[in-house]
C-alpha cells in the first residue's frame, strides 16, 4: 500500500531529505514547515522523485491548532496516516546567561512542544486506525548537553522524557502504534548558517560530520521496524557511554573543546546575521538538504551499520559459537 507520511520542518536539512526518500519510494507526502519558496522547491522534489502525491501546509509546530488542522485535513485527503516524522527544529548559540527568556522559550515552543504538537495531531488518528508509525528525529545531545547549545540541549533531553512517558502509555492502550527516536551526531544541515548565533565565528557541527541522506535512512529504517531507538553513527555512542561513565571527565573537555568546536575560522557580522528563530530563512529562496560543510560530510557509518544488522550479527555471533562448540567436542572426541 502508499504510504501516508507527514514530516514537519521538511523544506531543508534533514526533513527535505526524509521527504525525498519517502518520494523515492512512491509514498504520499506532506510537506510541514515556515518557508514558502523552501515549501515549492521541496515540493518539486518529491515530484521529481516519485512521489504518488505532495501536500504542504504552511505552518509553525508552535501553533498546535495549525498542525492539528493539517493532520485533519491529510487524513481526510488520503484515508489515514502512516508515518509521521517530527523534525522541525530552531536554535540559539550562546552561553546560557547570554541567551534571553524569549529566546528559551522559542526554541522550546518550536523543538519540544512542536514535536509534542505533531506527535498528538497524528495519535488522534493513528489510535483510531490502530496502527501508525511516530519518528522523532533526536540527537545525541538528547542524552548529554553541551557548551552554547543549552536551549536545543535542554528541549531533546525534553522529548526524550516525554517519549519513555508516552511509550509505556501505547504500550498498555495501543500497542500497534509504534514510537521511535532516532538519535543524530552532527549532520551537515543549513541550520549552520541560520541559526541565530552570538558567537564571533561561524557556527559549524561538531565533526565528525554526516550527510543529511545518512541520517533520513535511518529515519526510513526506524519508520519501517517500529525500534524503540536507534543511534546514528560512533558518535553518538560515545557521547552516550562518555556520560554514563565518565561525566566529569566529558564536562572538562567540552569546557577546553566544546567552543571551537562548533566554530570555523570564518569571522561573522553579527550585525549583518540573519536567522530563522522567528522567521523562515527560506521563505524567498530555497536552502536545500545540505548545509555548507559537503565536503566534509560523511555517507557511511559502521556504527548505523551495526545498529540496522544485529540479527544478522546475532545469526553470524551464534553459527560462530556452533562452529567452536563443534570443533571442540571433535577434539574431545
Amino acid at each position: 500500500m502508499t504510504q501516508a507520511v507527514v514530516i514537519t520542518g521538511a523544506t531543508a536539512g534533514v526533513g527535505r531529505a526524509v521527504a525525498r526518500a519517502y518520494a523515492r519510494r512512491g509514498a504520499r507526502v506532506a510537506l510541514l514547515a515556515r518557508g514558502e519558496a523552501g515549501l515549492a522547491a521541496a515540493e518539486r522534489d518529491c515530484r521529481e522523485r516519485g512521489a504518488a502525491d505532495v501536500r504542504t501546509y504552511r505552518v509553525d509546530v508552535a501553533d498546535a491548532g495549525a498542525v492539528q488542522q493539517a493532520a485533519d485535513d491529510v487524513v481526510h485527503r488520503w484515508g489515514m496516516l502512516d508515518v509521521w516524522v517530527n523534525n522541525a527544529m530552531v536554535s540559539v548559540f550562546a552561553p546560557a546567561w547570554e541567551i534571553t527568556a524569549p529566546e528559551f522559550r522559542r526554541v522550546t515552543e518550536v523543538n519540544y512542544l512542536g514535536t509534542v504538537h505533531g506527535t498528538l495531531a497524528a495519535l488522534r488518528h493513528m489510535r483510531a486506525h490502530g496502527r501508525g508509525a511516530v519518528v522523532q528525529v533526536g540527537s545525541a545531545l538528547a542524552y548529554r548537553g553541551i557548551p552554547l547549545q543549552s536551549a536545543y540541549c535542554a528541549t531533546k533531553h525534553a522529548i526524550q522524557g516525554f517519549n519513555d512517558s508516552l511509550r509505556a502509555e501505547l504500550l498498555h492502550d495501543c500497542p500497534t502504534v509504534r514510537l521511535s527516536m532516532v538519535q543524530l551526531p552532527a549532520v551537515n544541515t543549513p541550520q549552520f548558517s541560520w541559526v541565530r548565533t552570538r558567537l564571533p565565528r561561524h557556527p559549524q557541527p561538531v565533526p565528525p560530520i554526516f550527510t543529511p541522506d545518512l541520517a533520513a535512512r535511518a529515519i526510513l529504517w526506524a519508520a519501517d521496524r517500529g525500534v524503540r531507538e536507534l543511534n546514528v553513527g560512533g558518535p553518538t555512542w560515545r557521547a552516550r557511554l562518555g556520560d554514563i561513565f565518565l561525566p566529569g571527565l566529558l564536562d572538562r573537555k567540552l569546557a577546553r573543546e566544546g567552543y571551537d568546536s562548533q566554530q570555523t575560522g570564518t569571522p561573522v557580522d553579527l550585525a549583518a546575521w540573519q536567522d530563522n528563530l522567528d522567521r523562515p530563512r527560506d521563505d524567498d529562496r530555497d536552502r536545500g538538504a545540505d548545509g555548507v560543510f559537503a565536503d566534509e560530510a560523511r555517507d557511511r557509518s559502521a556504527a548505523l551499520w551495526v545498529g540496522t544488522h544485529k540479527s544478522v550479527l546475532s545469526g553470524l555471533a551464534m553459527a560462530g559459537l556452533a562452529l567452536a562448540l563443534a570443533g571442540v567436542t571433535r577434539r574431545r572426541r
